[in-house]
């Protein structure tokens, strides 16, 4: 396996997938179980650094990876789609952490608002997060997280 870095940090051993261009890696304050992230292999810090096929690579990485999803996995409209969150550094009088108190209160109120609008009976409920309760974990529980899941995914 080749060495993998999360911008500066090595995470090569708490890396359970690799593609040609990028790899997933299991999370250091996961959310909630089986919590990942796919990374390219090159480090740059925007979307729209990547190369057409660096983009290709990490969404089919992505989609591979992401078998589980739709209302059990919290997806509150069942429609594929991405979140695009511009930030700048002016916003909130530069305090940019501000943005996810108002995030969870948008968050919390979209089942109640989905159910109005389209008159669904069942829209699911967003995942509650306990931010304080998330402790990082160690290298070695990285480790063996990612070995379960590389089974997963031998080809």
């Amino acid at each position: 396996m080749q060495r993998c870095l999360f911008s500066s940090f090595d995470v090569t051993r708490q890396v359970f997938i690799q593609s040609k261009l990028s790899f997933g890696v299991v999370n250091l304050k996961p959310i909630v179980p089986g919590h990942v992230l796919v990374v390219p292999n090159r480090v740059v810090p925007r979307l729209s650094d990547l190369t057409p096929e660096e983009i290709a690579d990490v969404f089919s990485t992505v989609q591979r990876v992401g078998n589980v999803d739709g209302a059990a996995a919290g997806q509150t409209v069942p429609h594929v789609h991405v979140h695009i969150l511009p930030r700048r550094f002016t916003d909130f009088n530069g305090n940019n952490d501000q943005v996810y108190p108002i995030l969870e209160s948008a968050e919390a109120r979209l089942p109640s608002q989905l159910k109005a609008a389209t008159g669904e009976a069942r829209v699911p409920e967003p995942i509650k997060v306990d931010d304080e309760g998330r402790t990082p974990r160690t290298v070695e529980d990285m480790e063996t997280e990612a070995t379960r899941l590389r089974s997963l995914f031998s080809n």
